[in-house]
């Protein structure tokens, strides 16, 4: 699911390993600076980049607005043409992100999308190795050093690389799938960092710390159940383009566990289709007050309104693109009055009619 999120301004300063009653829409300053450790690393000044988005890392313990992480996310990688922030043995050049979401669009379910991944980032990152392991209904996704990222275990820049390429594999599982895929367990192979509060929202509440031996490769392990590898993959090339604007950054928007109320939103406004239910509605459902769900989805950057809309418009793509339905069909399954409706929709979205989007993009490529 991707949602547009409005801009967070306000900064929120407290102790990182304070609890967690704050604004969530923030990220803890520890991230920024395990990001910031491949460019310090080759002694570039990481300063301009920080002042065009008012970025103080001198504060420890203050935290930035999520979508002022991700700008600074994207702008490293163009700054550097590597989208691994150079903490790896080679650079991994911009585009790459968008390279392995093509190899993994096609796949029938999200088994084969994860190691289709495995196998791209062999080649473009081969420091890590990334695999799926899957045993009696319980699944594993493990990505170990191949060589040593740094000679202390708990360098800022290793600690990153690893927390940043589960949240990448983790966030484009979950827009493949077109749902949240809850972790149940990880295990991360260094001492639990000073950001670790923040772990919870990103990852699981069962976040695990095992330092690694020196001297030796370490191995993060997630844990997940196996039946989710059997989901199929739910998204088309016009579902990418949208996830492409502002990826791969945006990727750390999404799927955030303190982004519970859009996901709750969203599966109820799903399963009453073709029904349409109205935030009233949905309230009563979740036994909160329209007041209390327009307030939390607006803390988590949304709203009823964007959600429906969203909801609507992914399935309908898909259904044209992988079905044979008629349009009128696909119309009244999504709970349109009418086929006009839809289709005024459908231009808005897209900006061509329903007919001519599905002609396009199921005709034999090459012709």
């Amino acid at each position: 699911m991707v949602c547009n999120l409005r801009k967070d301004r306000k900064m929120v300063h407290r102790k990182i390993d304070s609890p967690p009653a704050r604004s969530q829409a923030t990220v803890a300053m520890g991230f920024v600076t395990g990001m910031l450790a491949g460019m310090t690393r080759h002694g570039l000044d990481p300063a301009p980049l920080l002042n065009t988005l008012d970025i103080d890392i001198a504060d420890t313990a203050s935290r930035i607005p999520l979508e002022r992480y991700a700008a600074l996310y994207n702008r490293l990688n163009r700054h550097l043409d590597d989208e691994g922030f150079g903490l790896f043995a080679q650079p991994m050049r911009v585009g790459s992100f968008e390279f392995l979401c093509r190899g993994c669009l096609s796949a029938p379910n999200l088994a084969e999308a994860l190691a289709r991944a495995s196998r791209f980032l062999h080649i473009v990152l081969p420091d890590l190795a990334v695999s799926v392991r899957r045993t009696h209904g319980h699944a594993e996704l493990v990505i170990a050093e191949t060589c040593k990222l740094a000679a202390d275990t708990d360098d800022p820049g290793r600690v990153f690389a690893f927390e940043w390429l589960l949240r990448l594999l983790h966030g484009l599982a979950c827009w493949l799938a077109g749902r949240g895929i809850a972790l149940d367990s990880v295990i991360f192979p260094y001492r639990k960092p000073p950001h670790f509060a923040d772990y919870a929202l990103i990852f699981t509440e069962d976040s695990r710390f095992a330092p690694t031996v020196p001297g030796g490769t370490g191995t993060l392990v997630a844990s997940f159940n196996a039946n989710l590898l059997d989901l199929p993959i739910r998204r088309d090339e016009a579902a990418l383009t949208s996830f492409l604007d502002g990826a791969p950054g945006k990727i750390t928007l999404l799927y955030r566990r303190d982004r519970e109320m859009v996901i709750r939103v969203r599966d109820l406004l799903r399963a009453a289709l073709p029904a349409t239910l109205s935030l009233d509605d949905v309230a009563d459902r979740l036994h909160l007050s329209p007041r209390t769900v327009h307030r939390r989805l607006e803390d988590e950057g949304s709203s009823f309104r964007g959600i429906k809309d969203a909801l609507r418009r992914d399935m309908a793509l898909a259904r044209l693109t992988k079905t044979r339905d008629s349009i009128a069909k696909v119309a009244a399954d999504l709970g349109y009055a009418d086929t006009s409706a839809f289709y005024r929709a459908f231009v808005e979205w897209t900006g061509m009619a329903p007919a001519h989007y599905r002609r396009r993009m199921t005709a034999p490529s090459g012709c």
